[in-house]
């Protein structure tokens, strides 16, 4: 059973997200800092972010959001203009952030794409999520794009059996155990797992063990073996 398609991860698997959120974690913290100690700060905000997913989504927006939230209950419901300025100006900086393509991505994809079907299948805001598309100047490379609200099995069934021939010939490849690898697998497709160095609290999850469909990848110039591998074994 051959591979025919290979869905791709975004932010931290093709280019640097998590690092510029950092960036604004410490910017928070410098903010609030007379408010309360830094830890009391991030796990407030965490615990903000977490109960948001539902509402807002993933992405700048929704963070941008939590951020105010947590500052206003961090200042009992106060905060001062400035530092509600300051974390707008934090929000929109990260909307026009450059875009870093991870070293080997541009050269990896086009050598996928001279063989399988390339699928993006990413979350977060739709506008935010295209706009990195486009500047990253690997869109061309693409079968497809799939900007979705959450990645689980009945996603990835819906994605492949849409784009491709299926999950049982295709391969998931992403730096999020959570979402890129768990709910691939579940569906039936092959997953590989490219860390990245940060890894958001709410992706983490343990890796598999012993499955004939999963495989855990030092960097992405190690994917077009990893597939190869894949289509022979099964």
């Amino acid at each position: 059973m051959p591979v025919t398609t290979v869905g791709l991860d975004a932010d931290d698997t093709l280019w640097h997200n998590e690092t510029i959120f950092r960036l604004s974690h410490k910017r928070f913290a410098e903010l609030l800092a007379d408010h309360a100690e830094e830890p009391v700060m991030m796990d407030r905000l965490a615990q903000v972010e977490r109960r948001n997913l539902r509402l807002y989504g993933y992405g700048v927006k929704g963070f941008t959001l939590s951020m105010l939230e947590t500052a206003m209950e961090l200042c009992d419901g106060s905060a001062p203009p400035h530092i509600v300025r300051e974390i707008l100006a934090a929000g929109r900086e990260m909307l026009v952030h450059p875009v870093e393509t991870l070293p080997g991505v541009a050269e990896i994809l086009s050598e996928l794409a001279e063989t399988y079907r390339l699928v993006l299948i990413t979350k977060g805001d739709l506008m935010d999520q295209e706009r990195k598309l486009a500047a990253s100047g690997l869109g061309d490379l693409f079968t497809a794009v799939e900007i979705v609200s959450e990645k689980d099995r009945l996603t990835y069934e819906r994605v492949f059996s849409h784009h491709g021939t299926g999950a049982a010939e295709a391969v998931m490849a992403g730096n999020s155990m959570k979402s890129d690898v768990l709910p691939a697998l579940e569906a039936g497709a092959f997953a590989c797992h490219i860390p990245y160095h940060i890894t958001w609290a709410h992706e983490l999850a343990d890796a598999p063990q012993n499955h004939r469909r999963y495989a855990s990848l030092s960097r992405i110039g190690e994917l077009p073996k990893c597939i190869t591998t894949f289509s022979t074994s099964c």
